[in-house]
């Protein structure tokens, strides 16, 4: 399945079968963790930061691996975690120490705000010897984004790969991995950016639960109304995606991966 060069096969299949194969798991390859991926966790797990669920990083990856995206992003980078498997994908060591020919993009950009957590990341990429097509900004998603819409709009006479901007354009892969109030945010934003047969993966946000009262104008609202306010964000997001685009849905231990792929 060649999502990124929007292979003329996808339409040959019906919407949700494309979504099926595109998010099911791939039983040939191995879904235990990474060596490198491992010790990441292990160091999140003494830091106190959250993991995604080893089933959806595994899948994610599954998904990642099926596709030729030219260009990717992941929004998030957190320490590399979730880097980690996608470099263990795109771009593995054999036990001859030689590099193996793989799907990898030609370029990758893993944004990050955290300057400590950038230096981690850095020196994954250098672990993985991924110098030459991977990098990480330290910026905020929203500065990113905004800075390469902004880009695009004020350079329409010019081609997408032409543009100077923090992202490489035109995008074919964004893995959105931040805290889930942002999500809906961030995929909405991205979702603009990507290229037609182009796809954004992400986890769902949970489902807010109990009576968090009347959200009333020009009052501060409480933590859980915030929930509530940024899950109905994602609900209108999946219903303005689903009117002309694809979405997929796969339940996990743990969470249920969403994918938007844009029509061509």
């Amino acid at each position: 399945m060649d999502v990124g060069e929007r292979s003329s096969g996808l339409p040959l299949r019906s919407d949700s079968d494309i979504m099926a194969i595109l998010l099911s798991e791939d039983e040939e390859r191995d879904q235990s963790e990474p060596e490198v991926a491992s010790s990441i966790g292990e160091q999140m797990l003494h830091m106190d930061i959250p993991l995604l669920p080893r089933s959806i990083r595994a899948r994610i990856r599954d998904v990642c691996s099926r596709i030729n995206p030219k260009n990717a992003v992941i929004i998030g980078g957190g320490i590399g975690h979730l880097s980690a498997w996608l470099f263990d994908l795109w771009s593995p060591i054999s036990s001859e120490n030689e590099k193996m020919q793989t799907n990898r993009p030609e370029s990758l950009r893993i944004i990050e705000p955290g300057k400590r957590f950038c230096v981690i990341i850095e020196r994954l990429i250098r672990r993985y010897e991924a110098g030459d097509w991977a990098q990480v900004v330290s910026m905020n998603w929203q500065e990113v984004i905004a800075e390469t819409i902004s880009s695009r709009a004020s350079n329409v006479s010019i081609d997408e790969s032409a543009l100077s901007s923090d992202l490489p354009m035109p995008v074919d892969l964004v893995v959105v991995d931040l805290p889930e109030d942002d999500r809906a945010d961030a995929a909405k934003s991205v979702f603009e950016l990507v290229s037609p047969g182009g796809l954004v993966l992400l986890v769902e946000p949970t489902v807010p639960t109990g009576d968090v009262g009347e959200i009333t104008s020009g009052i501060e609202l409480t933590p859980a109304q915030m929930k509530v306010r940024s899950f109905n964000r994602w609900i209108e997001l999946v219903r303005e995606v689903n009117e002309d685009h694809l979405v997929g849905f796969t339940d996990l231990t743990g969470g249920t991966l969403v994918a938007f792929l844009k029509k061509v």
